[in-house]
Parts: C-alpha cells; structure tokens; sequence
C-alpha cells in the first residue's frame, strides 16, 4: 500500500514534495495493547494504518476510559497530529487493538507541507472535522442513551468488527470503552443473559439474540 493510496490529493503535489513525503514516511509495527502515543509524549505525527486496529480514547478525571473511535485498515489518524494544528490541544490516548502496521509521516514534515500547500491543508481539516463529527455523536449517546442501549450497541459494533457472535472480550475492557464501572457492566450483561440475548463465559460473551440487541440499541424494548 503507498502513500498516493491514502492521500487523494496526491496528484496536485508537486514531485519534489511527493519525493519528500515518501523519504519521510516511516513504516511501524505496533503490537495488540502498546500505545502509540499518550498525554505529554512527543507528537507521533500523521499515521496511515495499513493493516490492523487502533483505538482512540480519552480519560476522565476518576481514571476511567471511553473508546472516541476506531481506526481500520487504510483509516488516517489526525488527532494524533494535533499539533501541527496551531492552538489545538488533545489528551488523546491511541492503542492497538490488534497487531498493526503503520505509515507514519513526522509532524514537522506534514506541517510544513500544509503551509506550502493549501490541498494538504485542507485534506486535514475534512477530516478533522469528520472526526469532531464521531465524537459529537458519542457525547450525544452518553447523554441522552440509556446504558443498556449503549452496551447492546457495543456488542453489535464488536460482532461486526469481528465478524462473529462470539466475543473474546471481558467485562473491564467492555467497561472500558464505553466509560461505565465493570460491576455495572457485569450486572447488564447478566440481565442480557438472563433475557437470553448473550451467554457468558471466562473471557467471553456470545450474542444469541441479535433482533432483540438491535430493537435494544435502537431504543426499543
């Protein structure tokens, strides 16, 4: 996978900066549950996933995590080059979920190209801005959802990722995601079992009831 593959305005940079993007481009490989960056470190730069899982996350002053969004083959992470944006700041935390490979370009790199070139620029900023979206919506859904909904529609989003029923997840990485205490995770997900939409075992939750977790989520009963 190359660089013009992940970049649509590839074609309106000129050859030297071409040239220069793809001297920079740095490729990394991030094993299932290191960090990529966290608060304070030095900025990891603009990352292109070619293979693999990431996820962006935030924590709240008591310590506990929520999952902001995923990051899939092909995706572009820009919060963790915040800052090439001036005046904006992130305590963004980004993990791998999975075992993955990276593209990535230094943060002086990319920056400099956004001064000299306004489709750089401005390719950041759509993206940004769809990101800003993600979250928006995530606040949105803490807010006005109620947990149970909230947790049928994780379990829905993990099966589609996974491609199964069946999820190799615990209750403390469940809570985790989606910024609940794991006893109150533990408690919803045995009233999930007991209704007979999931059963559980050691490390493992399996979804037998998808049109009652779908109606769940969606705010039905």
């Amino acid at each position: 996978m190359q660089l013009c593959e992940f970049l649509p305005f590839w074609t309106q940079l000129s050859p030297e900066e071409q040239r220069t993007l793809e001297s920079a481009a740095v490729r990394r490989a991030i094993r299932r549950g290191d960090a990529i960056r966290g608060d304070g470190e030095e900025c990891a730069g603009l990352l292109l996933v070619l293979s693999g899982q990431l996820r962006a996350f935030i924590l709240s002053g008591e310590g506990r995590e929520i999952t902001l969004y995923r990051l899939l083959e092909r995706d572009v992470c820009l919060l963790s080059a915040s800052c090439m944006l001036r005046g904006m700041s992130f305590d963004l935390r980004i993990e791998a979920e999975r075992d993955t490979e990276l593209l990535s370009i230094p943060a002086g790199v990319y920056g400099a190209l956004m001064q000299r070139n306004a489709a750089a620029a401005n390719f950041v900023n759509e993206i940004m801005a769809g990101r800003f979206s993600d979250v928006l919506w995530l606040l949105e859904q803490i807010l006005n959802q109620k947990l149970d909904a909230r947790l049928a529609a994780f379990l829905l989003e993990e099966a589609a990722l996974e491609e199964g029923d069946t999820l190799r997840i615990t209750h403390e990485e469940i809570a985790r995601h989606i910024g609940s205490a794991r006893e109150v995770v533990t408690r919803m997900l045995r009233y999930f079992s007991s209704e007979g939409m999931v059963t559980l075992s050691r490390g493992e939750v399996r979804l037998t009831d998808l049109p009652r977790l779908r109606a769940l989520a969606a705010g039905g009963a």
